[in-house]
């Protein structure tokens, strides 16, 4: 029978307790989730300031759909505020509307080593703990890719030093969104311009949440006068709590990925409705301020009570505060009763995290109180006696 591999994969990942299920939610705020008529506390959300319970008015009308590719007749004038707005904001001279972080990503990844020949002089450096998109763009890329160890500069510096490649560039995120810690940004740049490497930056996690005007991990780099990453992602669908990514970079970059690159050119823009609406949003994250510093307080609490119950939590500041337990049939086994308990909670298992370290990742949100918060880490105590 052909495809006969198809049933004995998914048989092999339910028997290692790896198998994935989608489940309808039937409403969901950064708070509380309901699925299948039951509400629980919502601790898998990454809502971070509590922004998608909040609705938006527009003053115009905007179309749902933008009709075809931004190379055709796709980009509108929405997108090309929402980008311009980015661009002012950290200071960069183009920036690129995308659909999706993932393909915003992988696609920049692939387009940028394009040419064969160039990327036969070329390398990419990835931080091993980096997400899926950019690890999928530089395999699917011609240029070498090369791994270092996670956050470790010393790995690092030994990699580019050993490389023979004339373009170099070095990705890594703001914040890792599996781990919940932040990438050391000034000493990467640093080393970066050591090594003439260019340095691209995936803030999904950090964009929002980070920052005195929540402009992101980035935000530091401005306050201080220091030169920020040569291509830095920003998302929309964590503390922006809409969809969609763009892509900072200079004028001639930008340029190239509009002639190279392929999911942007064979893909429909990006609603100019949706396009307005992140816009909207990202004025208001500017005067967020209470907002921040609620989730700063929620963080600090749920690091405060996981102490005092001796909760092993990792070395995290960041509203994802995962909680390793190594068995992937533990792991799923705590998220079940804590179900029963009315906290949703995700089970994360390999190959999202290396194999032996699967995990609880709770996520705050500004919208959780600390009462909330209480709850969580009475039940978490026994979920994972």
């Amino acid at each position: 029978m052909p495809f006969e591999f198809i049933n004995t994969h998914i048989q092999a990942r339910q028997q290692d307790a790896l198998l994935r299920k989608r489940h309808v939610v039937q409403r969901a705020t950064a708070r509380t989730i309901t699925v299948n008529n039951a509400t629980y506390l919502n601790f898998a959300s990454n809502d971070y300031l509590g922004f998608g319970d909040c609705s938006i008015k527009l003053e115009q009308n905007n179309l749902l759909g933008s009709h075809s590719s931004p190379l055709v007749t796709g980009y509108q004038a929405q997108q090309q505020e929402l980008e311009q707005y980015l661009c002012s904001a950290l200071g960069y001279e183009a920036g690129m509307v995308f659909n999706s972080g993932f393909s915003a990503n992988s696609s920049v990844i692939k387009a940028l080593f394009s040419d064969k020949s160039a990327a036969q002089n070329s390398a990419i450096f990835q931080d091993k703990l980096n997400h899926a998109s950019l690890i999928d763009g530089a395999m699917h890329s011609n240029a070498a890719l090369v791994r270092f160890n996670h956050n470790d500069l010393k790995h690092l510096r030994s990699r580019l030093e050993k490389s023979k490649a004339h373009n170099k560039l070095i990705i890594s995120e703001g914040v890792f969104s599996m781990d919940g810690d932040t990438a050391p940004l000034k000493e990467l740049l640093a080393l970066a311009k050591e090594h003439n490497a260019w340095l691209m930056i995936d803030d999904a996690h950090g964009f929002g949440a980070l920052g005195k005007t929540g402009l992101g991990s980035c935000e530091a780099l401005l306050d201080e006068g220091l030169a920020l990453p040569e291509i830095l992602v920003i998302t929309f669908g964590k503390a922006v709590a809409s969809s969609g990514a763009c892509v900072l970079s200079n004028n001639q970059l930008i340029n190239y990925m509009l002639q190279f690159n392929r999911d942007y050119t064979y893909s429909t823009a990006m609603s100019p409705l949706m396009a307005a609406l992140t816009l909207t949003r990202l004025q208001a994250i500017k005067r967020a301020d209470n907002k921040r510093q609620q989730l700063s307080s929620n963080i600090a609490f749920f690091k405060q009570l996981c102490k005092h119950h001796a909760i092993a939590v990792m070395n995290s500041d960041t509203a994802i505060q995962p909680i390793v337990l190594g068995c992937a049939e533990q792991t799923l086994h705590a998220a079940q009763k804590l179900k029963q308990q009315g906290i949703w909670l995700t089970a994360i298992r390999p190959p999202t995290v290396a194999h032996n370290t699967a995990r609880l990742r709770v996520t705050l949100t500004a919208a959780h109180t600390h009462a909330d918060i209480t709850t969580l880490v009475e039940h978490l105590k026994g979920a994972i006696a």
